[in-house]
């Protein structure tokens, strides 16, 4: 059985090594220079691997009911078992899985180890321009070359990320070869917001609530670290929230962040707090009132030069309201939202439903989740799988 896997990539490694344990003969092309550039940057260069939630409810698909079938086949604890394997102790920061040493280069290591000792031939600066069904298997034609394959698992990726090779040409691929695409979007992303008189907050992070509204109605709740920017606002809170955010805004709905700066406080006790301290601190000036509560920069960003009572100023930073104008880029998404749509795939296999020999892996399908661990397991999980039905 000779495999052809395209794009070595977290999903790309993984069904070249499960296909190549299967006994198949396997070719993995990478059109970057060097494998595994994406897992690099993930975590921050930490590599937050996987994440002992197992939930479906972190994941973003138009076609989810497939879902379970591909983690069942390759869970959590398998991923868990296959790292530890191959020699990364994992430790968990509240459930967030990294590789001990806290090197996403490890993890890289590791799996182009694990690559070559099963056998897979891994071949840089190959990039694919059309991948031709033929009569007895495929024909994957590259600028330079043209390999036969009985099998193709194609691993592509998006166009999310500043790497190199990012794009979504593997989508279209699929696409001229009948599949339907949902167009891609940034994913955990920061916002841009169309308030501009706040720009003055940049480089101001506060721990803070953030609420989704989406046409009025509540979409999603998240506590954490908002970094404030001169477009808008962005943090891990911000990015949980901008997977919907972002698809509303494009799908043409209003979408609206209603950020709570004091989520420690009611209203009426942050109320009682401005009043108290109005009433006993020796105030010059309207700013002053706000030294040491918020940061400089928020202070000129939210304090006008007429002066408010406390009960305002309690409302406006328990409520402050921000309108999602779109996602800063692609360029700074970790993710995209949208791909080849997972009613084309038989989920029990990953092997395409229109054309037979074909499967696929990883961030090319209409799959993409919160931050914390899950775009990887995905990859891990439909990676292994794919390799692993396409020796069968």
């Amino acid at each position: 059985m000779n495999i052809t896997v395209i794009g070595a990539g977290a999903a790309g490694l993984m069904a070249a090594i499960f296909a190549a344990e299967g006994g198949a003969k396997v070719r993995l092309l990478e059109r970057n220079d060097k494998i595994g550039k994406k897992i690099l940057v993930t975590g921050n260069g930490k590599c937050n691997l996987s994440n002992a939630d197992t939930s479906l409810e972190h994941y973003v698909s138009h076609d989810a009911d497939g879902l379970r079938e591909v983690f069942d086949a390759f869970s959590f604890l398998d991923a868990q078992r296959f790292f530890e394997r191959c020699g990364i102790v994992l430790k968990s920061r509240n459930g967030w899985l990294y590789p001990y040493c806290e090197q996403a280069q490890a993890v890289v290591g590791v799996l182009e180890r694990k690559a070559r000792e099963t056998g897979v031939s891994i071949k840089t600066r190959e990039n694919v321009t059309s991948i031709q069904k033929e009569e007895n298997g495929f024909t994957v034609n590259t600028e330079t070359w043209h390999y036969p394959a009985d099998r193709v698992i194609l691993t592509t990726g998006g166009p999310a990320s500043s790497v190199e090779g990012s794009g979504k040409e593997g989508m279209l691929l699929a696409a001229d070869l009948g599949h339907h695409l949902y167009d891609p979007l940034p994913a955990l992303v920061p916002l841009r917001i169309r308030e501009k008189k706040y720009c003055v907050w940049a480089g101001t992070r506060m721990d803070a609530t953030a609420s989704l509204y989406i046409d009025g109605n509540l979409s999603g709740r998240e506590q954490g670290e908002i970094q404030f920017a001169d477009y808008g606002i962005s943090g891990i809170a911000v990015f949980q929230l901008s997977i919907a955010a972002v698809q509303a805004v494009r799908a043409g709905k209003k979408a609206e962040i209603i950020l709570d700066l004091f989520p420690q406080y009611t209203e009426n006790e942050l109320q009682e707090l401005l009043e108290n301290r109005r009433n006993t601190l020796k105030i010059s000036r309207e700013e002053d009132l706000f030294v040491g509560l918020l940061p400089d920069r928020m202070i000129k960003a939210l304090i006008i030069k007429k002066p408010k009572d406390a009960a305002a100023y309690a409302r406006l930073f328990k409520e402050l309201r921000v309108t999602v104008q779109d996602a800063h880029s692609f360029e700074r998404a970790q993710v995209a939202s949208g791909g080849i749509s997972l009613s084309d795939i038989d989920t029990k296999t990953m092997q395409s439903r229109k054309i037979p020999g074909l499967y696929f892996a990883g961030e090319i399908l209409d799959v993409c989740a919160h931050c914390g661990g899950y775009n990887l397991q995905w990859a891990w999980s439909s990676g292994a799988l794919a390799g692993r039905s396409a020796t069968k």
